[in-house]
């Protein structure tokens, strides 16, 4: 009873000195907070120690459409907000996210790719590299893009999406008279594709089923808290794409055996593998150390990296393609139009690289998909050092920086709220006028090195999409607005309603 009645009293005598310290810290906090935000747009008060992390992981949209409201009260062009310890910058003025996008370096801006972004891809990741090795690493990737590897890949692409395309409408008619929603049907497509592509035969069934279990492990932890501890989620995705990139690690460690065997390169890897040999014998020969950065391991992270770029970018396209063609019917007939002059499904014959680059218009309709959807609408990075932005204001170091590629992307094009793939033909050709307002890709020394690629799989998908099937989308108030599942999607998911349109699919057997 005396012991019990100690420890109230210990509590009680201390309890007024913690609560004390607590609301100090909470003081501290915001007199920091209001020092780094200074007169810039953003909330005069944040809550302690989380900030407003709770709101942008309930309702992201809403969050980041405030923050560019704030923005675009300010001639500066951009607004403040805490999270979880971390002041951050919202930029919309598209001057000054290029003014990031040309200085990363170690004493400005570090690319990061999510505000957390170290924990989940490891520092190893091509994204955090700079200079000199960034740039060697570039090189030694841009064999995987060669008008003869995208052919290779355009093929491996084009039985993906018939496998999928096929499934889709199977679903439909068991789904009917219901509609079926798009978004994770594309999901699982793309990371089909993506699987095939870069790392095909590499890949047993059983390894995909796991792949595929793993990597939507790490995209629910995208979009929670990063409390890296058993049982949350962030944690849960963090171990998810270690055990990824083992894998992927693997397949390189398969595909430089076939290669060095003498072996035609089949996927991706493959064509790395193949240049990466060739420089290993090249500094043999010469009597030269082994070149760096060429361990499986190694590698394995930047192929996730690539996957991650291709599969949620990627996804997310396709889901607005189909929601503008279906709400501009004339846009779709001349899709349909071109192609069919083009590319039949009952030659059974693939569509060729060459025929590709004869689709001009259903290109310029992907471009317009990329421009007034860019699906990964913001790239966030982290001021190495205090970083003077304008005249007026400095970016403390530390600092996460999220420039606006989405806003960017209704800056400087005329009437940029109507969608008109004209815009990109030749005789407008506002791609080149408005070049720097035109950021899907990003822009400085980590501009997407995988652009064509992925060009190329919209525009084969608008293609065998339209052609072989008929759809319509189910359309309720708001469908289209903006969702954030990491990147942006139409808020229902996509749902459509599905036909076959072709009297029957091909066979590329």
């Amino acid at each position: 009873m005396e012991s019990s009645s100690m420890s109230v009293f210990s509590f009680a005598s201390v309890a007024p000195y913690l609560l004390s310290l607590i609301a100090l810290l909470v003081f501290l906090e915001q007199i920091s907070y209001l020092k780094r935000k200074r007169l810039i747009p953003g909330p005069a008060f944040v809550f302690p120690f989380i900030g407003n992390a709770v709101s942008l992981i309930r309702d992201p949209t809403k969050f980041w459409e405030l923050q560019s409201a704030l923005a675009k009260s300010s001639d500066l062009g951009i607004s403040a907000n805490y999270i979880v310890g971390r002041f951050i910058v919202f930029i919309r003025s598209t001057d000054l996210s290029h003014m990031v996008f040309s200085n990363v370096r170690p004493d400005a801006f570090h690319l990061v790719g999510h505000p957390f972004g170290k924990k989940l891809f490891g520092e190893h990741n091509l994204i955090y590299k700079m200079g000199q090795e960034h740039k060697d690493i570039r090189r030694r990737i841009a064999p995987n893009f060669t008008p003869k590897a995208l052919a290779a890949y355009t093929s491996l692409q084009q039985v993906m999406i018939l496998k999928h395309l096929m499934a889709w409408e199977t679903l439909a008619l068991k789904a009917s008279p219901a509609p079926i929603s798009l978004r994770l049907l594309c999901r699982d497509m793309n990371l089909d594709t993506s699987q095939t592509v870069f790392v095909g035969p590499y890949l047993s069934q059983e390894a995909r089923e796991r792949f595929n279990h793993d990597y939507n492990f790490f995209n629910v932890g995208l979009m929670k808290l990063p409390i890296d501890l058993p049982g949350f989620a962030f944690r849960e995705a963090r171990l998810a794409v270690a055990r990824l990139i083992k894998t992927l690690a693997g397949c390189t460690e398969e595909s430089k055996a076939k290669m060095e065997a003498g072996e035609e390169p089949r996927c991706l890897i493959d064509f790395w593998m193949q240049e990466t040999l060739r420089e290993i014998a090249a500094a043999t020969d010469s009597g030269e150390p082994s070149p760096p950065h060429l361990a499986n391991a190694e590698i394995g992270g930047h192929l996730f990296d690539f996957l991650f770029a291709a599969q949620d970018a990627s996804t997310s396209s396709l889901l607005w393609a189909v929601t503008f063609l279906d709400s501009h019917p004339d846009v779709l007939a001349k899709v349909r139009e071109e192609v069919a002059g083009i590319w039949s499904p009952e030659s059974d014959t693939m569509i060729t690289a060459e025929q590709l680059r004869e689709m001009r218009y259903t290109e310029a309709v992907a471009r317009e998909v990329l421009r007034i959807r860019a699906p990964a609408t913001m790239v966030p990075h982290i001021a190495g050092e205090d970083f003077q932005l304008t005249e007026s204001y400095t970016i403390p170091k530390g600092t996460i920086v999220f420039p606006s590629v989405f806003e960017s992307s209704f800056q400087g094009f005329p009437e940029p709220e109507k969608f008109e793939p004209e815009r990109f033909m030749e005789n407008r050709q506002e791609d080149r006028l408005y070049k720097k307002n035109y950021l899907a890709f990003g822009a400085g020394a980590h501009q997407c090195v995988g652009q064509r690629y992925a060009i190329n799989h919209l525009v084969l998908f608008i293609a065998m999409f339209t052609t072989l099937l008929d759809f319509k989308r189910h359309r309720t108030d708001g469908c289209d607005d903006l969702s954030y599942v990491p990147t942006i999607c139409p808020k229902d998911d996509c749902k459509v309603y599905l036909f076959r349109r072709c009297s029957r699919y091909p066979s590329f057997s």
